[in-house]
């Protein structure tokens, strides 16, 4: 299956993403990871990239596109793909159904990861990190350290990141609901649009979504689901 995945800050979209992509034995394609790749490899792409990234400047649509592109076309991908943080704009998910129309395939399905606002900024801004080591991370409501503050595993020190903050979680939902969900209405408009509840346990919510997306393997038609 070729499947884009989509929703807002907070939505567990990477969580998901690998655990789809590994039920559905196919490649997981994010953003963060193309752009990795492609600067730690000194690609033509990731070197503009850099260039841009360098100088404070937004990556133009064109040199992700092309990133994109170049991954889809990978060996591991020719069966299918599972596309998490591209399309962000109706400009690139345009271009992506002109890159996938020249290759002779189309996508399947566009899976929306669907979670109210408020439980957003909840997850987001109750996160806490360790000082000492990052990986170490907490949540006021649904992973308490023992000690308020302290870090369970090293004994650091627990803090909030300035981007998990509420105004900046906010601010970021504009940013989604401006430019990225957009797409949805573009992808629903051509029937692939797949909408579920990101609410509940990780693995109830990868269930909830393989149903959905077996559901639209066996009718050969997507239209929106919910749970």
């Amino acid at each position: 299956m070729r499947i884009v995945l989509v929703g807002p800050p907070g939505a567990g979209k990477g969580t998901q993403a690998a655990f789809l992509a590994k039920n559905l034995s196919i490649p997981h394609i994010s953003t963060g990871d193309l752009f990795r790749s492609n600067i730690n490899r000194q690609t033509e792409l990731g070197k503009l990239a850099k260039s841009y990234m360098d100088a404070g400047n937004l990556v133009p649509d064109e040199v992700t596109i092309g990133m994109a592109r170049d991954r889809m076309e990978q060996s591991d991908a020719v069966n299918g793909f599972l596309l998490d943080g591209f399309p962000r704009n109706v400009s690139q998910a345009e271009a992506l159904d002109q890159a996938l129309k020249a290759d002779g395939v189309e996508l399947d399905a566009v899976l929306d990861l669907e979670v109210p606002e408020d439980e957003v900024v909840k997850r987001i801004a109750g996160r806490r990190i360790c000082r000492r080591d990052s990986s170490h991370v907490f949540h006021v409501v649904y992973s308490q350290p023992k000690k308020e503050g302290v870090c369970d595993v090293c004994g650091g020190e627990l803090y909030q990141r300035d981007d998990d903050s509420e105004e900046t979680v906010r601010r970021r939902l504009e940013v989604y609901h401006t430019q990225t969900e957009p797409i949805i209405d573009y992808y629903r408009a051509q029937g692939l649009v797949v909408t579920i509840s990101a609410l509940g346990k990780v693995d109830e919510v990868t269930k909830r979504a393989m149903d959905a997306l077996k559901r639209e393997g066996d009718t050969s038609s997507v239209s929106d689901a919910s749970a």
